[in-house]
């Protein structure tokens, strides 16, 4: 039944629902799923329903990967359900006042996809970057972005997801970013632990808290805060603090593509030194924006898979040499069943997708975790240097 169910959503959305949508701009299909979103987060009846669809068509795999054990291997990455972006706190804090929904797709894609990771967040709002920011190539099956970190701040976050605690999924994650364009030390790493200590104050406790140390669309040097002392700096305030406050909850870390393998090994010593759980590789790769080269934005998809893949492989095996205590979970181009095997093979113990939601629809998770169980994979995108 399962498999009938999946043949017969993949039909309907590759071969209608995908052209469709694919008639309009990246950045006007974006805005429209948003809005789609927002309107399925209002009917709990409605996402009562698309929870049932995903329990229909869905083989979970239990894995404990991080210091939790999930129900799944895959994960949707954080970038998705972040929210709108504000110019101000109170900005923010009065939107969430008046009943508006600040974070699209926070009842509605758990119900229908399975684990999220919310976020990214900053410690204050970000409206984020202007224009055209979202683009597609669809040949190579790639996304690509430079929305900028747009969220409405985690002080604001927060308390949005508290007014909606009881209705909370039960298996979620929280991505919080460093604040883009902070040079003093000290000043980072304030805003980190005030962004973290938002989601603590209002008692939000997801099972697990990443720390994105890697946002390649804001403009800020993607690698500057992947340095040794830094990284150090910032891990080890975050674990004072959650040991300060007797939080268990466990830390992950986001990491960029394309570091020197000498750098990901210094990483990994400093994550293993300080207690971090799992490292998801990778973030976007960095690459000028197709309107304007003078700009960067986040290449995501089939792109990206190489990139990630290598940075896997190389992590693992480092992790294995060292015997550190960490997992490793892939990010970029899991797509189909030949993508998600390839980080598994190579050592990741989950994966995280965000470009298979275009490709693949809301329901990719259950699609590739099929075309892993059963070998079958379609045909890759044609495959294009970033």
């Amino acid at each position: 039944m399962k498999a009938a169910l999946l043949t017969i959503y993949r039909l309907v959305y590759e071969q209608v629902l995908r052209r469709l949508i694919f008639l309009s701009s990246a950045q006007t299909a974006h805005h429209r799923m948003l809005n789609l979103l927002t309107w399925l987060d209002r009917s709990r009846l409605l996402c009562g329903l698309l929870a049932l669809i995903r329990r229909a068509v869905s083989s979970d795999c239990p894995v404990k990967v991080g210091g939790v054990s999930l129900p799944s291997r895959f994960i949707v990455a954080a970038g998705l359900v972040k929210g709108h972006g504000f110019a101000t706190e109170a900005e923010a804090l009065h939107a969430i006042a008046v009943g508006q929904n600040i974070i699209p797709g926070w009842r509605s894609l758990p119900a229908l996809a399975g684990l999220v990771e919310f976020g990214s967040f900053t410690r204050h709002p970000r409206i984020g970057n202007s224009g055209n920011v979202v683009w597609r190539d669809a040949p190579s099956r790639s996304t690509q972005n430079r929305i900028g970190l747009r969220n409405p701040g985690a002080v604001a976050a927060a308390a949005f997801l508290a007014a909606h605690r009881s209705e909370l999924p039960p298996i979620f994650g929280i991505n919080i970013a460093a604040s883009p364009g902070v040079t003093d030390p000290q000043q980072d790493i304030r805003d980190v632990c005030e962004a973290f200590s938002a989601f603590v104050e209002q008692d939000i406790r997801p099972a697990w808290f990443t720390l994105n140390l890697s946002c390649p669309n804001t403009e800020d040097d993607p690698s500057g805060r992947q340095t040794e002392d830094q990284t150090r700096h910032l891990c080890r305030a975050i674990m004072d603090y959650f040991h300060a406050q007797h939080i268990t909850t466990p830390l992950w870390v986001k990491i960029s593509p394309d570091l020197a393998p000498q750098q990901y090994d210094i990483l990994l010593r400093v994550f293993d030194e300080i207690g971090v759980r799992a490292v998801i590789a990778t973030n976007t790769l960095p690459h000028p924006a197709p309107t304007d080269a003078a700009l960067t934005a986040g290449i995501g998809g089939g792109i990206l898979h190489p990139h990630a893949l290598n940075a896997v492989r190389h992590l693992t095996q480092e992790t294995a040499r060292q015997n550190h205590a960490l997992d490793i979970i892939g990010c970029g181009g899991v797509l189909d069943g030949t993508g998600a095997q390839a980080f598994l093979n190579s050592g990741a113990a989950a994966v995280q997708y965000w470009s298979a939601l275009i490709y693949r629809g809301p329901l990719a998770a259950a699609v590739i975790e099929r075309e892993i169980q059963h070998g079958r994979t379609p045909p890759a995108g044609r495959p294009r240097p970033a």
